[in-house]
């Protein structure tokens, strides 16, 4: 079984992908975090994330840079978005994530294109999203309890420009794929959001069963 979970930036997907894992019983694979190893490897190599060419040659990371907690911040959330628009890194990352996908058993995988691209006959399919003010308060909050000082301001531009870079992209941007359901966590609790996810799969697997 194969569930994709979509979503633009701080929609709260990460979240309920982990917790749809351990209702199912099922690994989950935050797709975002390699792209984010890209970006961080290029920034540690002193390339240039808007560089095509700097960009594919950061792919070939190990995996030990998944555990980097600099993964988890702002600025490497930005060149992720950044070194993501380019084809030849999209298609470097493409079949670690099918790997994954079409393990034994199954798989949960959180991003932005899995329904689309990575998994397209996904058993189940959720696009996950939410206002930008919520999703930029949701950063903010995070970044307080990181010790950080962050800016309101800042954090609405840059979620608004990841958008607009992960939406008008050539390859593979982000979009609600066909016959998946859309959960707006806007006004819900983690909690809420939760059960609504497990509902949507829920009523999706069933649906196929009676197909």
């Amino acid at each position: 079984m194969i569930i994709a979970v979509d979503g633009p930036a701080a929609s709260g997907k990460g979240t309920i992908a982990k917790a749809l894992g351990r209702h199912y019983g099922l690994p989950v694979l935050d797709t975002g975090l390699l792209y984010r190893a890209v970006g961080l490897s290029v920034l540690k190599q002193g390339g240039d994330p808007d560089l095509e060419a700097d960009a594919l040659a950061a792919c070939d990371f190990g995996d030990d840079i998944l555990t980097d907690p600099a993964l988890r911040s702002e600025a490497v959330g930005s060149l992720a978005s950044r070194v993501s628009v380019h084809q030849s890194v999209r298609q470097a990352l493409v079949q670690r994530q099918r790997d994954f996908a079409t393990q034994p058993g199954g798989a949960i995988l959180d991003g932005r294109d899995i329904a689309t691209v990575i998994a397209p006959d996904a058993d189940a399919k959720i696009f996950v999203t939410a206002s930008v003010h919520v999703r930029a308060e949701r950063r903010y909050r995070d970044g307080l309890a990181q010790g950080g000082h962050p800016d309101m301001d800042s954090l609405i531009a840059d979620i608004q420009a990841r958008d607009i870079r992960d939406m008008s992209r050539d390859h593979a941007p982000l979009k609600m794929a066909e016959g998946a359901d859309l959960l707006d966590t806007s006004d819900l609790t983690i909690e809420r959001a939760i059960q609504q996810a497990i509902a949507l799969v829920d009523a999706q697997l069933e649906g196929r069963r009676q197909g």
